[in-house]
């Protein structure tokens, strides 16, 4: 135990920019040297356990099963795996009058939109109608969210429409092309589920922010540009989505133009644009846009029945079956040459509308704080889908923020408003399908644009910028990826640059030179406060991260050089000659062998040159695994201290007590 006073010198410049030397007292509190201890010892089996806890329960599910009666667990594993269990014991008249409200809502939403995304992949449109009522139902027994609306999304249709149009003519052959799309299904439902089942959500987290702003804003101009084809009346259209393509093809058949089209198209995408523009400014009409696709529809329908006889340039859906689902399982294509393509569209579909369902559960659940499961979302979105491949549905998923913001403000309270929009959807089916006849594809394109210009954050691309300029350009690659590429390729860019970026930090990580901050015990960066103070004699580093092999040459290689810069800097100075080198490895949360080895010939090397090497708080594992390893019997009785101000103050009165 030892206690201390420290004389440290800075330097100061005078007007004329020169440098002189000053002599700062520095009053530190009294330290009482301590001795780091090791953590609790433990087998390498309870390790292991401890680990394998930390990764796949981290929120420990299993708490609420302590000290229960085996009629109370089975009645907990009820609400865990069905969580309608959780929340109907309280359900009353109240809460059913907020969510028929809300359900009836979303429904009017739902309706064309899952007409125009069925399109928008290449399938039939009763496919949208038949992914709106069967999934929400399964959702409803199985989510934790209570907002978020359930149906077909616009990116995923579009990413399964490009991948499977690639391979597969829809038109020449939209019975294979159909198998495939319910096959997809099933494989995005089965590859969900499993990481539900397995607890491997953080698979989806390689999908981040900045890249997923850019692959939406690129998708969704995409999405638009497509939609040309129905705005202008285009009968011979590209099948390829990249921006370049598009826009030579919609040039290029300037003669199939149709005025008739442009007329009723661009005056409903502007009704829809107007619509959503009076709701985003006043949040308590969002009533007004959610209402305004299917008025859309009911008008031009009506529009274009009056004028039938004019309008025969207008392309309309068509007949549409009535009734319920009917079965698909026998669809299933689980043999031939293009199973592969089935699975690959699957996975990424999958990914995709589990990252855009878990993201919009998770947001609304703050705003009523409560929480989402994010493995038990996984399992429901799987499950839903697996069951949805079976019964004629494509992927779904939790709706975007857009149309659950229309369930949220709509005073939805419980996953009933899924079972209210189902039963909307269930009326269409058996009793309302005539009336969609002489519904004009035109006004679909119109809706499927004012859908997706939500999806471009221009807000979020700027904080990007702003914050992150990494972030930023991981943002610019996803978004000129899918424009320029393709979709999938555009996805695959983006978890590319996202792995890249993890990849870097961890092999390149943060070092820092620290001073004292005067009159205190506490050590920080020199360029960051600049009232921080050098230790005369020593130079304090810190690494902000794990040692690995696959940082470890590079921190070697980093330290020494700071070491160099720092002994230039002395002798430029006139300073007191560099003795010691303190490593902070606060922030250094494990290490391995690697590492270990890195430290101890970092030690011989500074040997060699009369520099003393010193750990500071290094945490419990990294001083078990430098226990373990003998490392600290190479350094010396007072190698690893339990702080840089112990450490300082220490070495400085060993130095002092010296004759």
């Amino acid at each position: 135990m030892g206690v201390n006073s420290n004389r440290v010198e800075h330097l100061a410049c005078n007007n004329d920019g020169s440098s002189m030397k000053m002599q700062a007292e520095i009053q530190m509190p009294p330290f009482e040297i301590h001795k780091v201890m090791l953590p609790p010892e433990r087998t390498t089996l309870q390790k292991l356990r401890h680990r394998l806890s930390e990764i796949f329960f981290p929120d420990d599910p299993l708490h609420r099963f302590k000290n229960q009666t085996c009629l109370m667990k089975l009645l907990l594993a009820l609400q865990y795996l069905f969580p309608i269990f959780q929340w109907a014991p309280n359900y009353n008249l109240s809460l059913l009058r907020a969510d028929i409200i809300s359900g009836l809502t979303i429904a009017s939403l739902a309706i064309p939109q899952g007409i125009s995304y069925a399109k928008l992949a290449n399938l039939p449109p009763i496919l949208g109608l038949y992914s709106s009522f069967v999934p929400p139902l399964i959702y409803s027994l199985l989510g934790s969210s209570r907002h978020i609306g359930v149906g077909p999304v616009s990116i995923a249709s579009l990413v399964m429409g490009s991948m499977l149009s690639e391979t597969v003519s829809f038109t020449q052959d939209p019975i294979l092309y159909l198998k495939l799309a319910f096959t997809a299904t099933f494989f995005a439902g089965l590859f969900q589920s499993s990481l539900g089942i397995l607890r491997l959500g953080f698979v989806i987290d390689f999908l981040s922010k900045a890249t997923l702003v850019g692959f939406m804003a690129g998708a969704a101009i995409i999405v638009s540009l497509q939609q040309l084809k129905g705005l202008l009346g285009i009968v011979h259209f590209t099948n390829k989505m990249q921006i370049t393509p598009v826009l030579i093809s919609v040039f290029k058949q300037r003669h199939e133009w149709s005025w008739q089209n442009v007329v009723l198209g661009f005056g409903f995408l502007a009704f829809l644009l107007t619509t959503r523009h009076i709701s985003l400014k006043k949040p308590k009409l969002f009533w007004v846009s959610a209402a305004a696709p299917l008025t859309s529809v009911i008008l031009s329908t009506i529009l274009v029945f009056i004028l039938r006889n004019k309008t025969h340039k207008i392309p309309i859906i068509g007949e549409l079956p009535k009734g319920l689902n009917p079965p698909s399982s026998n669809m299933l294509y689980f043999s031939g040459p293009y199973l592969a393509l089935a699975i690959k569209t699957g996975l990424v579909t999958g990914i995709l509308s589990l990252t855009e369902g878990i993201a919009v559960g998770r947001t609304f659940a703050a705003l009523k704080n409560y929480q989402v499961d994010g493995n038990k979302e996984m399992m429901a979105i799987g499950l839903m889908n697996i069951a949805g491949s079976c019964s004629s549905c494509y992927v779904t998923t939790g709706r975007s923020f857009s149309r659950s913001a229309v369930n949220y403000n709509a005073g939805a309270q419980t996953a009933v408003s899924n079972i209210i929009m189902a039963s909307a959807v269930l009326v269409t089916l058996l009793f309302l399908m005539p009336l969609f006849y002489y519904t004009p594809n035109v006004v679909l394109a119109a809706i499927i644009i004012t859908a997706v210009v939500g999806l471009i954050d221009y807000q979020a691309a700027y904080k990007l910028w702003k914050v992150d300029k990494l972030d930023f350009l991981a943002c610019l690659c996803s978004f000129f990826g899918v424009l320029f590429i393709s979709v999938p390729l555009g996805l695959g860019i983006a978890v590319a640059i996202s792995v890249f970026k993890i990849l870097l930090h961890v092999s390149r990580p943060n070092t820092l030179v620290l001073g004292n901050i005067p009159g205190t015990p506490i050590f920080h960066n020199l360029n960051q406060y600049r009232e921080a103070l050098r230790i005369p004699s020593f130079i304090i580093l810190a690494v902000e991260s794990p040692i690995y092999f696959a940082n470890s040459t590079y921190l070697q290689e980093r330290i020494l050089r700071w070491v160099r810069e720092e002994e230039e800097r002395v002798k430029a100075n006139n300073e007191s000659t560099l003795k010691c080198i303190i490593l902070d490895m606060t922030a250094v949360t494990a290490i391995d062998t690697s590492g270990i080895d890195t430290l101890c010939e970092l030690r011989k090397v500074l040997d060699k040159r009369s520099l003393q090497l010193v750990l500071a708080n290094p945490v419990g594992n990294v001083m078990e695994k430098l226990h373990q390893s003998n490392i600290l019997d190479s350094f010396g009785l007072k190698a690893v201290y339990l702080s840089v101000g112990e450490a300082v103050a220490d070495i400085s009165s060993a130095w002092k007590a010296q004759p």
